[in-house]
């Protein structure tokens, strides 16, 4: 059937015929007074969403981007920096970092466990001289499933006094909590196209007053990333280069659907799709990934498929039968383990379908050690519970 394709990867996700509706309307200008207005409700609601009374400045590109300009305007060409990694996104922060002539330390976990946080504590109380600029960290590792402890690790960062934490949030963003007043955090990247509900094309990136002092310091080579310019169109509510409008119209949009579904339901949702998921894929016989349930993402579950069935023909079985994309592995781990997304605009029912749907397509691929209907029934219990 046409036009029946559901999205069930960590991005891009689906999108309520509300923000695609509002993204369907005739462009205006960018440098408009009523555009301005549009940009001063949207960016009160950002700060909302990030927890934060500081700046959230939207820039048109990816969620790497987002990083790339928090890094070129956090550090200079030597500075010392810590870098997380323990999986695919991780090690793209050690890659950008040496290419920016960084000096990079990485403290390390195996994909599919959470990074150590003493290594995070021993490093920075060891840096007496205070030469450690950043630390930067992912909050929530797509490509494996698994959510790093950053809040102790910026409590680390904050006795440090002087390293700025900056925080991959790409996923993690809108699927669970990042205080960023709180946990002190300095730059906070994240994209549209994950729990903003909207299609790919804008990055957001809050910024703290450390991160602005940063940015004055900062003899990194930048342009188009100067955040300097950036803060300074904030205050008309616009940007320095061309805003994408009709993205702005739809993450209008997607921001008073979540304003109005609230921060703690919000949350509670993808929490409860997490559970669930790896409830059902528990009953199946199948085994998690990272099996460690407090380190679990609330954004996407990675699974390792069954002796004997490959990643490519189960995704390709419920693509063909059910409308259904899940994400292969990446990395290392492509084609070794498959991703269930439960990201953004997905409900109870849709992690419903795709249990039965991953249910019919094992079966049909002669994966037959569960009793049909298992794993539906687990996550019927866990939606219960």
């Amino acid at each position: 059937m046409d036009d029946k394709l559901f999205l069930m990867i960590p991005g891009p996700t689906p999108v309520p015929e509300r923000v695609l509706l509002a993204m369907a309307r005739s462009p205006i200008g960018h440098r408009s007074s009523e555009f301005a207005q549009i940009m001063e409700e949207v960016c009160e609601r950002l700060k909302w969403l990030h927890q934060t009374r500081g700046d959230v400045l939207i820039l048109a590109c990816s969620g790497t981007g987002a990083i790339e300009a928090a890094i070129v305007n956090a550090c200079s060409p030597g500075d010392r920096v810590l870098v997380g990694a323990n999986g695919k996104f991780g090690e793209r922060w050690v890659d950008m970092a040496k290419a920016f002539g960084l000096q990079v330390e990485v403290i390390a976990a195996p994909y599919g466990q959470p990074l150590p946080t003493e290594p995070f504590r021993a490093a920075l109380e060891a840096d007496t001289n205070k030469a450690i600029r950043a630390v930067i960290i992912t909050h929530n590792e797509t490509s494996t499933g698994v959510t790093n402890d950053l809040e102790t690790i910026a409590s680390h960062i904050r006795a440090h006094g002087e390293a700025l934490a900056i925080v991959d949030a790409v996923t993690s963003l809108g699927a669970t909590t990042v205080p960023v007043d709180a946990w002190g955090l300095d730059f906070v990247g994240s994209g549209s196209q994950k729990a903003y509900m909207i299609p790919p094309g804008l990055a957001f990136l809050a910024v703290s007053e450390r991160g602005w002092q940063a940015c004055e310091r900062s003899t990194m080579p930048r342009y188009y990333f100067d955040l300097r310019q950036y803060r300074k169109a904030l205050k008309k509510f616009n940007t320095p280069f061309t805003t994408p409008v009709n993205l702005v119209f739809g993450l209008q949009a997607s921001l008073q659907m979540l304003k109005n579904e609230g921060l703690d339901n919000l949350f509670a949702r993808h929490a409860r799709l997490r559970d669930t998921t790896r409830a059902a894929v528990r009953a199946m016989g199948l085994e998690l990934f990272n099996p460690d349930d407090q380190s679990a993402s609330a954004a996407i579950t990675a699974v390792i498929p069954p002796p004997g069935i490959e990643v490519a023909r189960l995704r390709s079985a419920l693509k063909k039968n059910f409308d259904i994309i899940v994400a292969d592995g990446q990395g290392e781990m492509s084609g070794q383990i498959f991703r269930l997304g439960h990201l953004g605009f997905v409900s109870d029912r849709d992690v419903l379908t795709a249990t039965a749907a991953l249910e019919g397509a094992l079966r049909s691929l002669g994966y037959d050690r569960f009793t049909p209907g298992s794993g539906v029934a687990a996550a019927l219990s866990a939606l219960s519970g």
